[in-house]
């Protein structure tokens, strides 16, 4: 039985101006997938979150989420069709609680207060850390704590996909390996997760499949493992020399 494809892109670009920040991306993730895009500083990862979420438009190409186009729908309207991103530098709302944060998150819903306490709890089993917080002011947390916060604001909003851009940021490799496990724990109970992340090998270790990004363009695809083991990543990506 062929799995149900949660996101598609075809030939999606982005453009700034005169720069063409996506050319012509094609890809597909499949329904409890995690898919990994790896690359470089600047190759076009976060522009890409930003159009597959409605923060930048499309120059041209097509989104299509659970076979809907999207690609004309602004972020508010793909947030309630089940697409949530949890951005780059984690955007917290710094002056706010860590619960006032995460009610935040579920804003766009249409549910019981028991509902949302219910998704509250669930962001609390799974960074604990933020149950011992939650009536502490957000921009007092450390890095690795706003990240958690910033991923359980966006699961508040109950998504099908869940988009992470460069989750690991900055982190220390204890928070690192929590910030995967939560990952992991994710996909296990059934969510869909596109996943930018300048940690490559962390990152491909637990992924289903993963794709290159160079420049604004797909330049190489496959099974996480497969990525994990070819000599050409390993050498650009895993500071592993061939």
């Amino acid at each position: 039985m062929t799995t149900p494809t949660t996101l598609k892109l075809e030939r999606l670009s982005v453009r700034y101006g005169a720069i063409e920040a996506v050319r012509d991306v094609s890809i597909d993730v499949r329904q409890g997938e995690i898919v990994t895009i790896i690359g470089a500083n600047g190759a076009g990862k976060s522009s890409l979150l930003k159009c597959i979420a409605g923060l930048e438009p499309a120059a041209s190409g097509r989104v299509l989420v659970q076979g809907q186009d999207v690609t004309g729908l602004p972020a508010h309207k793909r947030l309630r069709l089940g697409t949530t991103l949890s951005p780059e530098g984690r955007g917290v709302f710094s002056d706010q609680s860590v619960l006032d944060n995460l009610l935040l998150g579920a804003y766009s819903l249409k549910a019981t207060p028991a509902e949302i306490d219910r998704l509250v709890d669930n962001g609390f089993e799974l960074f604990p850390r933020l149950r011992e917080r939650k009536d502490q002011m957000a921009g007092t947390l450390s890095g690795g704590e706003q990240q958690m916060l910033a991923m359980a604001r966006a699961l508040m909003s109950r998504p099908r996909l869940l988009l992470l851009d460069e989750p690991s940021l900055g982190l220390a490799p204890l928070i690192i390996r929590d910030i995967f496990r939560s990952i992991r724990a994710l996909r296990e109970a059934g969510l869909t997760i596109l996943l930018v992340e300048q940690m490559a090998n962390q990152a491909l270790a637990i992924s289903d499949r993963a794709y290159v990004l160079e420049t604004g363009r797909i330049t190489l695809e496959g099974s996480g493992a497969e990525l994990l083991a070819s000599p050409a990543i390993r050498a650009s990506y895993l500071g592993v020399a061939l």
